[in-house]
């Protein structure tokens, strides 16, 4: 397999007109001709959902698939604080600039240059944009739209919708998919899954999938082929994903010649409501948006940590992030927060059962504020907490822990979104492009709807321009021999017939991953799990079992399928981290720290992008660089304190 030349296509220029240079220079498709093409969306949440509607709207003709029963559940209804924007309606001193810097830093100075100041540069339209819509943002007595602040930033500049702003914001992007439905210009395909994507002349031109309901297998043609999946947080079994969310259709990209970037880079977000039992399938998130009230504290003497939290005076409260980071405090960014949440619990000072978790208080706030107050901005993120714990946080502090929250990896694009694969767009989550090593709170739907809205529709005309609408049929040879792979390989799922389930599997290598490459990672660990992976391989083909057939609904072949690629992945996601002997947000190389326990980055060697390349079954994956250069951000240690 040839090793791929990495272009990232960055326009010439200044920093600040890159944009608008590479949008006054694009190709563009003729109206009338738009209605020649085929675009094929996979996912339609934040980013899939906005794009899919643009591309209606343009004229060109769209096919949406989603696992779900409907776009409106797919997983960006879960994020919950708020979305970003540099508008500085708070008079604070935020600005395009601004935001663009506080991300390079979050990032810990592991992202694309050119792709964050963009991304800062159109956050403003997208309020715009969704107030058109209706979506009802949070205001001011007077009127004015409000803002809060998250972690890693001394601004406010996050726009929210009390603690449900990914769902209003997919409401905003659903009336705008449904009335291209209604249109016709966009067809959606609910309950479908993408199982492969199909190479024709080295161009993606059209994915395999199968219907969930009837396990019918079907191919469909496109002139391009855009991945709006989401991430892979679910590969650790527990994580604040969806059950459904899941790695199947990046990797199936990735087996097809498109490279995997940074696959290590996992956020653990530091507020979750603790594990409560061994069976349990998933974690909640309780929004960073808390963090601006809410107090993060343990006790300072460990013999303290089984008393009521209002038994313990001021005095023998160790309120640790303020304690650590007095300028950022309770905002200090979230790969920072959950390290110190760790911290304190290592050291025996964590509270709950099994000592995992830490304090999240609100008395202050509500003495200061008032209860109505605080019920008015969070209510329904306390009504949640109360419904799975049954505690009242008004009354008493929350508990909280990390999980496995959001992946800044995925598949590696060029300025204009497309993979390495001609033909191949991914945007939001599923790529890799904006977040370097740590995303920001409220940075992921500000992403998602940038992507979609702001900057696919123009960047895909560069590729679709030359084509003049020539997509194959899906009669020709590459459909059927993908199509006959996927068959091939569910029947082999379902006659392995042995005795150990898929979520036994799955409990498995999630526990693996996040031993060996969760918060903190170690050459021995991650060494240990990539030969546990290729045991767990084997086993897994040997001695699975998934009930049912394949021409039925069949939930037991869905999670089969995806188990497996989540034990290919992982293996992945380790080899990633052990190739980068360094500590840079996310990626805590345990060996790589300085006296203080923060990350020490190494810039002179790892100021990369480390993109993998798939070089065929049992061959270890090569790994292919992408330098980073930067313009006019100065690489500096990162300081929250």
């Amino acid at each position: 397999m040839s090793k791929p030349i990495l272009d990232a296509k960055i326009p010439p220029g200044p920093l600040a007109h890159k944009w608008t240079s590479y949008k006054a220079t694009s190709k563009l498709v003729n109206p009338a001709n738009k209605r020649r093409y085929e675009i094929i969306v996979v996912g339609s949440g934040l980013a899939g959902g906005s794009a899919a509607a643009v591309f209606g709207e343009q004229g060109y003709n769209v096919k949406c698939f989603c696992y779900q029963d409907s776009p409106r559940r797919a997983h960006s209804i879960a994020a919950q604080g708020g979305i970003n924007a540099a508008k500085n309606y708070q008079n604070d001193g935020d600005s395009v600039a601004r935001l663009f810097h506080d991300t390079i830093k979050g990032g810990d100075f592991r992202s694309r240059e050119a792709n964050v100041y963009r991304l800062a540069e159109v956050s403003n339209s997208i309020i715009d944009q969704c107030v058109a819509q209706g979506v009802p943002f949070a205001r001011e007595y007077g009127g004015m739209l409000a803002n809060r602040s998250f972690g890693g930033a001394q601004v406010s500049r996050t726009f929210y919708a009390r603690g449900q702003t990914g769902q209003q914001l997919l409401l905003g992007v659903y009336s705008e998919l449904s009335r291209q439905i209604a249109a016709g210009t966009v067809k959606m395909h609910p309950r479908t899954e993408m199982l492969d994507l199909v190479i024709v002349d080295g161009h993606a031109k059209g994915i395999v999938v199968r219907d969930m309901v009837t396990g019918e297998i079907a191919s469909h043609a496109a002139d391009a082929v855009v991945l709006a999946t989401g991430g892979y947080g679910n590969a650790f079994y527990l994580s604040t994903n969806a059950a459904g969310c899941n790695v199947t259709a990046t990797y199936r990209a990735y087996r097809r010649g498109a490279l995997f970037a940074n696959p290590c880079y996992t956020q653990i977000h530091p507020t979750c409501i603790p594990v409560s039992g061994s069976y349990q399938s998933k974690l909640t998130l309780m929004s960073e948006s808390l963090r601006n009230d809410g107090r993060v504290w343990v006790p300072k003497k460990k013999e303290d940590c089984g008393k009521n939290p209002a038994d313990i005076p001021e005095e023998a409260r160790d309120y640790y992030l303020e304690r650590k980071y007095p300028s950022y405090g309770n905002l200090a960014p979230r790969d920072i927060s959950s390290r110190s949440a760790k911290e304190v619990c290592d050291e025996g000072r964590g509270v709950g059962p099994g000592g995992l978790g830490v304090y999240m208080d609100f008395s202050d706030a509500i003495n200061r504020l008032g209860e109505a107050t605080i019920r008015e901005r969070y209510g329904n993120l306390f009504e949640m907490y109360e419904n799975i714990t049954g505690e009242n946080a008004y009354k008493t502090p929350m508990r909280i822990f990390p999980a496995v929250h959001y992946t800044m990896g995925g598949l590696w694009v060029d300025y204009g979104l497309m993979s390495n694969v001609p033909g191949l767009f991914v945007i939001g989550e599923a790529n890799f492009s904006d977040h370097g090593a740590n995303r920001l709170g409220a940075s992921a739907l500000m992403q998602g709807l940038a992507d979609g809205y702001f900057v696919l529709p123009y960047t895909i005309g560069n590729y679709l321009a030359p084509l003049r609408g020539t997509r194959p049929d899906v009669g020709r040879p590459e459909f059927k021999q993908t199509e006959a792979e996927v068959r091939d390989r569910i029947q082999r799922l379902l006659s392995v017939k042995g005795d150990r389930t898929v979520d036994s599997f799955h409990r498995e290598i999630g526990l693996l991953l996040w031993d060996a490459c969760g918060m903190a990672r170690t050459k021995e660990g991650l060494e240990k799990a990539i030969k546990r992976f290729d045991e767990i391989r084997e086993e897994f083909w040997k001695n699975v079992r998934v009930a049912g057939d394949n021409e039925e609904l069949n939930q037991s072949l869905e999670k089969a399928g995806r188990v497996a690629d989540f034990i290919d992945f992982g293996q992945l996601m380790c080899r990633d981290a052990l190739n980068r002997n360094e500590s840079c947000g996310g990626h805590f190389r345990s060996e790589y720290q300085t006296p203080e326990g923060e990350a020490q980055r190494n810039d002179d060697d790892y100021f990369y992008v480390a993109a993998w390349q798939h070089t065929g079954d049992g061959n270890v994956p090569e790994m292919i660089k992408e330098p980073l250069h930067y313009e006019t951000v100065q690489l500096a240690t990162r300081s929250y304190k």
